[in-house]
């Protein structure tokens, strides 16, 4: 039977069931679930926000497969004003390393919020410095590369200072707490791959 968990990530939670020291893990969250239940794709431990678990191995597939391209957008709070020149420079392209090798992403859309979004306090928050401003950006790729959302914002010199996947194709966490766990049915797993 085919199996569908949406799941907020908090922060300082690895993306795997295996203990690993004293960090927590998805094992805390989910506690009775089938053992061929695996998330799709990771957030790093540093990073917030949307994940998916499944055993559906062919929806697993066009969602990591690069040549499928489905939309994915990360709510990134950066360090400084950012601007427009760091807005055209993140939607043509930066060049980050990947692999030791250099790599210049694909086209994003970039937008800049005037607010800060809504989203659940930061647990621990972030360390607030009165002289250094920070700017909310909303980023959709089409990619996923190892950090890849730190790596661009850093190339366009801004550092990230807290990540939340917000979305996964048309599905999104909007009102979620961190923490919250859904199951969700095949049909509405469909709208993860809309673009």
């Amino acid at each position: 039977m085919l199996r569908y968990f949406l799941f907020y990530k908090p922060f300082q939670v690895l993306t795997q069931f295996s203990a690993e020291g004293e960090k927590k893990t998805l094992a805390h969250y989910f506690k009775n679930i089938p053992k061929d239940i695996y998330p799709v794709g990771r957030l790093d431990f540093d990073s917030e926000g949307l994940l998916l678990l499944t055993n559906d191995k062919k929806l697993t597939l066009q969602l990591l497969e690069p040549r499928f391209k489905h939309e994915r957008t990360y709510y990134v709070q950066v360090e400084g004003i950012f601007d427009e020149v760091a807005k055209q420079k993140l939607v043509s392209g930066v060049e980050i390393n990947v692999d030791g090798k250099l790599y210049k992403t694909l086209p994003s859309k970039v937008e800049i919020f005037h607010d800060e979004p809504l989203l659940p306090e930061r647990n621990p928050p972030i360390r607030f410095r009165k002289n250094i401003p920070t700017t909310w950006i909303s980023l959709t790729l089409k990619e996923g590369k190892n950090r890849q959302v730190r790596k661009m914002t850093a190339a366009a010199g801004f550092p990230t200072l807290r990540l939340v996947r917000f979305s996964i194709g048309n599905v999104d966490i909007a009102g979620w707490e961190s923490g919250h766990i859904q199951e969700i049915s095949a049909d509405q797993s469909a709208a993860l791959l809309k673009k």
